[in-house]
């Protein structure tokens, strides 16, 4: 393996653990702010952030020639709606201790994307991976038939928020960072006006008066941006194949830490479920391990 594949696997693998791993631990602590709050600061400086980084990577000409096309844009505000959905339903998960429920819907993304790529984009399946995507349906339908209120939605509408977001960005060619620039300018009006009736009702907790609070809250955006960066970057280095393996590392982080840290409630249905899942990951690997 040459340098720059080795690079790519570790900022790959960073990216993911600092997820899996940073990323919970972040959010789950900050959540005493309320989950709506957070999803609106969330918005707010991954906009800041991305503008910052737009200016130091010298990236304004990029912005420029996409926002040119109108078909670029539309995209972009449908997936900018997708990626704020899926930022919600994720820190609402976090919020409300449904951490393993989310990583249920981290550990279907990959599957669920290829099963959309077959869908939309007549994507090459192969027994493998018709496979996975029978026990990711049989998971799902399990528990279904045995207990609706044990179905970890929240997972569900992660893993389809994220799915269709990616499918929505296939359809242009934009660069990563700055579609995602793009993206949370859509969003960032709305968030304006809910952070101006969140501090005209008193619930703000970002004040100047309290300095660590604000840099806290703040963090909400390079908390977000950073291992969006370091993953992109490892998938330009070493590839989707090498690099879609590394992607578990953030279910199985987001697992341990909620089952083991945060103490969450696992029950014998979902167990059951999550041993489709885990099949079908595996099935999954297997296939990419041989195809790449």
């Amino acid at each position: 393996m040459n340098k720059e594949f080795n690079k790519g696997l570790f900022l790959a693998g960073f990216g993911s653990f600092w997820w899996g791993f940073f990323g919970v631990l972040y959010f789950k602590y900050i959540t005493f702010i309320g989950h709506i709050e957070l999803v609106v600061h969330r918005c707010l400086w991954t906009t800041f952030t991305l503008i910052l980084t737009t200016f130091f990577f010298s990236k304004w000409n990029i912005f420029f020639t996409i926002i040119k096309s109108k078909k670029n844009l539309l995209y972009l505000f449908l997936s900018g709606f997708l990626i704020f959905i899926n930022w919600a339903i994720w820190i609402y998960a976090i919020a409300t201790n449904r951490i393993i429920d989310a990583s249920f819907g981290y550990f279907m993304m990959p599957i669920l994307s290829v099963m959309l790529g077959y869908i939309f984009f007549k994507e090459e399946l192969n027994k493998k991976r018709i496979l996975s995507i029978i026990l990711v349906v049989i998971s799902i339908l399990y528990l279904l038939l045995i207990s609706f209120k044990s179905l970890p939605w929240v997972g569900i509408i992660v893993a389809l928020s994220w799915g269709f977001y990616n499918l929505v960005r296939k359809k242009i060619n934009v660069d990563t960072d700055v579609g995602l620039l793009i993206e949370s300018l859509y969003i960032l009006p709305f968030a304006l006006i809910a952070f101006y009736i969140i501090a005209e009702n008193g619930y703000d907790d970002f004040e100047i008066s309290n300095p660590p609070m604000m840099l806290l809250i703040f963090l909400a955006g390079p908390m977000t941006v950073i291992p969006l960066f370091l993953y992109v970057r490892g998938v330009e280095l070493c590839g989707l194949g090498a690099t879609g393996m590394i992607f578990y590392i953030t279910p199985t982080l987001q697992f341990i830490l909620g089952y083991f840290y945060y103490d969450e409630p696992f029950s014998i249905e979902k167990l059951v479920s999550f041993i489709f899942i885990w099949i079908a990951v595996i099935i999954y690997l297997k296939d990419l391990h041989e195809t790449n």
